[in-house]
Parts: structure tokens; C-alpha cells; sequence
């Protein structure tokens, strides 16, 4: 049987097809997409998932069908299939044997382009927010929002080595089959899947805490529900760093110092007992009241890092309401020059909407319907629209039913127990010594002007 008659089922036929339809337009859609042609977050989808997937499937295709047309001739007595002469004298075995060994080298070349593009994107905040954007459009509307905006996903959620890609592919598979299916958690845990010792890692790589730095300042500015907004400034000074012998905030993740803590419940806001190991070798154990052993030895372990305090840092979603639109005034897209309008924002950012489509249309309706009749200037009147819309499209996600206070922010005490989860001078070791709840130990306010 020639070479021509065994690639004439029509499997191998298909294949043959599918390969290289797939192999050209895997090129010419990677040249678009560097050259800047393709912005569909889909599009990484077809090119290093969807292409490559039939390219593989069309090269199996080939061996297939030949396989199956030599075993219909074999059942024929005339047909009889012996091994190929292969001689190189002759010009058209060296021009095949030539074509072969191309079209395999384009092949691999294609493969691996295709492996690495796909491994690649599939890393990207792109893949990450927007193709799974029900699952994760919370996560990545607050990431583009937050500090971290230009730090990957996978910068943060992957951890290093061979062991952490692994886990991350493997959890992104589960993920992907939850997502195929509809049977994704809502609202997404916090911190899922995210290796033990990812955080300390990856936040090491930017930031030193075991570095001097000064007392920094902070300024809260808060508004009041009158007609003139009045604005309300609180200054603190945080004891951010300094010397392992002043007590400050950062002493927590000093690298000389090692906490580690029990936690009974998955966002660990419930810290029963405490050991901190000194720097000398020096150990103490605090224990909350009617801590029970069962309770220590059911609870999860952990080394305190980073993460511990600045547990929303990549995602930031405002805490209350009231937050999320005194932020929208402090930063000024909200003018204060409009009447009452941290009330009336407040008022529309609380109410319970079925999506955020219908949210935007109610707040523009309840906002022109309530400065309509006060004359309020047009231009003023659509800022302050676009401005509630947008505090409320940063913080509320009624499809993976995530609002104000689902992930509790522990950089302090305010709006969760934060710092107080461990800081409640309950906490105590056997001799009676206690965590402290002292304020001035994190921060001293300066000034609180009305």
C-alpha cells in the first residue's frame, strides 16, 4: 500500500485538514495579537486553548485513520502491506524524508508556542477576570481599583517553584470545571486556593518589614449627612516600623520574631490562642478564655505573615457604605458643592438591586429625581451619577452576592475585629500576662478638626 492510498481514509483525510487549517490560523492570530489586532479577553481563549486543542486533535486524527485503512486492506487476501522501502538514492524518498522532517520541526515549534502562550495567558489578569468574569469579575473589579493594579494575578496567587505551579494549575482546573458547570462558591472564599506561605513570599519580593522606616501619617476624612457635607478630618500617626526593641506595627512579620496562631474558622476571625517565639528563643503561649484543648488541636494552624493584617490589600471592597462614598467625596468625584449629597448617595448605594444594571438605573433616577427640583447645575448633577454609580460598582456584586462587609478588612478595628481578634487583652499566657489593647501601641491621633 503506497504512502497516498493509507492517508486516503477519511479520517486521516479530516486530519490532515484540521491540523493545518488550525496551524495557520494559529500563526496569523499570534502575529495579530502581537502586533495589537486582538483586545477580546477571548481572544487568548481561542488562540492558546480553542487552536491548539483541534491541532493536536487533527495530528491524532492522521495515525488514526492510516491505521485503519491498512487493517481494511489486510482483510482483503491481494492486499498485502509490507514494510516500506525507504531509498535515499531516489530524489522523491529525499524530497518526502526533507517535507517529513519540516513539517515535524514546524510541528514542535507550534506546540510549544502554543503550550507556552497558553500557560502564559492563562496567568494573565485578563484570563483571570474577565473569561471567568462572573466567578471572579468582584475580585478583578477591586484589583483594578487597589494598589496592586499592575501586579499579575500570578504574581501573588502562585508560589514558587515547581510544587506552587502545580498546585495553581491544578486548582485552576477545578475552578474552570465549576465555572463550565455553574457550581462556583458565591461569593468566592477568601484567599482560595492560595498555597500556605504564598503571601509571605510574594510580598517579601516588593516589600522589606524587616526594614527601619519612619512613623507614617494618615488621614481619614469623613463627611456628615447634612445639606454641606461637613467634612470631618481625623490624623494619625502609625507606629509603622522601627527598632525590634519599640513595640510598632510591623514587628508581627519581623523576620527575627515567628507568631503563629490558631484560627476556628476559614477567614480567620476567631484566633483562640497565640504563641509568639522571640527572637532569644524565648517562647509565650496566649490563650483566649474557655479555650478548650479540642478547640486548639481542631483548629488551623498558621505562621502570621503579611496577609494576616493586610488581608484585602489586592482586592480592596469598602467596608460599609458609608465608606465607599465618603472615598467617592474625599477623592472628589462626588462634590460636596451638592446638597446633602453623601446622604442621598448613601441612601441609593444601600438599597438592594437585582444587578448592577439595575442599580445604575436607579441611582440616576433617584439622583435627577431628587436635585430636579433644587436646580442643581447638569454637569454637577452627572458627575455626582457617575460617582455613585461607581461606588456601588466597585463594592456590590449582586450575581456572586457579594456587597459591603463580605470580606472583612483587618487593617484595624473599625468595620471588623481586626487588630482585636488577638488584641482584646483576653488573651493570656499562664503567669497572667495579656495581649495588649493599648491603641498607642499601632498609632496616636493628632488631630480630629470638624
Amino acid at each position: 500500500m503506497t504512502r497516498r492510498e493509507a492517508l486516503s481514509h477519511p479520517l486521516a483525510i479530516v486530519g490532515v485538514l484540521i491540523t493545518t487549517v488550525s496551524a495557520v490560523l494559529f500563526i496569523a492570530l499570534v502575529i495579530a495579537a502581537l502586533i495589537g489586532l486582538l483586545t477580546n479577553p477571548y481572544a487568548g481563549l481561542v488562540v492558546f486553548v480553542v487552536l491548539p486543542a483541534f491541532f493536536l486533535m487533527g495530528l491524532i486524527l492522521i495515525p488514526v485513520g492510516v491505521r485503519l485503512r491498512r487493517r481494511e486492506a489486510l482483510r482483503h487476501p491481494e492486499a498485502v502491506v509490507d514494510w516500506p522501502v525507504v531509498d535515499f538514492r531516489q530524489i522523491g524518498v529525499r524530497r518526502t524524508a526533507l517535507l517529513i522532517t519540516a513539517l515535524t520541526a514546524a510541528n514542535i515549534i507550534i506546540v510549544l508556542l502554543a503550550g507556552y502562550g497558553s500557560l502564559h495567558w492563562m496567568e494573565s489578569p485578563t484570563f483571570c477576570g474577565q473569561v471567568c468574569h462572573t466567578a471572579m469579575h468582584p475580585q478583578f473589579a477591586a484589583w483594578r481599583n487597589g494598589a496592586h493594579a499592575r501586579v499579575a494575578c500570578a504574581t501573588c496567587h502562585i508560589a514558587e517553584g515547581a510544587g506552587g505551579f502545580v498546585h495553581a494549575k491544578l486548582s485552576g482546573v477545578r475552578r474552570l470545571a465549576e465555572v463550565s458547570t455553574g457550581s462556583y462558591a458565591r461569593p468566592t472564599p477568601p484567599g482560595a486556593d492560595m498555597p500556605p506561605g504564598t503571601q509571605a513570599e510574594t510580598c517579601v519580593g516588593c516589600h522589606k518589614p524587616g526594614r527601619l522606616v519612619d512613623d507614617r501619617l494618615r488621614i481619614f476624612r469623613e463627611y456628615a449627612d447634612d445639606e454641606a457635607n461637613t467634612e470631618t478630618v481625623t490624623v494619625m500617626r502609625m507606629h509603622t516600623g522601627g527598632s525590634s526593641t519599640a513595640p510598632f506595627i510591623h514587628w508581627h512579620v519581623d523576620p527575627s520574631i515567628r507568631i503563629e496562631y490558631i484560627a476556628t474558622d476559614a477567614e480567620r476571625q476567631k484566633i483562640p490562642y497565640v504563641k509568639v517565639t522571640e527572637a532569644n528563643g524565648q517562647v509565650r503561649e496566649y490563650v483566649a478564655p474557655d479555650t478548650t484543648a479540642p478547640t486548639i488541636r481542631d483548629g488551623s494552624r498558621r505562621t502570621m505573615d503579611c496577609i494576616d493584617c493586610h488581608n484585602t490589600v489586592g482586592h480592596p471592597i469598602a467596608a460599609t457604605p458609608e465608606q465607599a462614598v465618603d472615598r467617592a467625596i474625599a477623592s472628589h468625584p462626588l462634590s460636596r458643592k451638592l446638597p446633602f449629597a453623601r446622604r442621598e448617595g448613601i441612601r441609593l448605594v444601600k438599597a438592594s438591586y437585582r444587578s448592577q444594571d439595575a442599580a445604575n438605573r436607579a441611582i440616576a433616577e433617584g439622583l435627577r429625581a431628587f436635585y430636579q427640583s433644587r436646580g442643581a447645575d447638569s454637569a454637577a448633577l452627572a458627575e455626582a451619577v457617575a460617582a455613585v454609580q461607581d461606588a456601588y460598582g466597585r463594592n456590590v456584586f449582586p450575581d456572586m452576592k457579594v456587597t459591603f462587609g463580605t470580606y472583612p478588612d483587618n487593617r484595624g478595628h473599625i468595620t471588623s475585629d481586626g487588630c482585636f481578634r488577638c488584641h482584646d487583652e483576653s488573651h493570656a499566657t499562664k503567669d497572667g500576662k495579656t495581649i495588649s489593647a493599648d491603641c498607642e501601641l499601632c498609632h496616636k491621633q493628632l488631630e480630629d478638626v470638624s
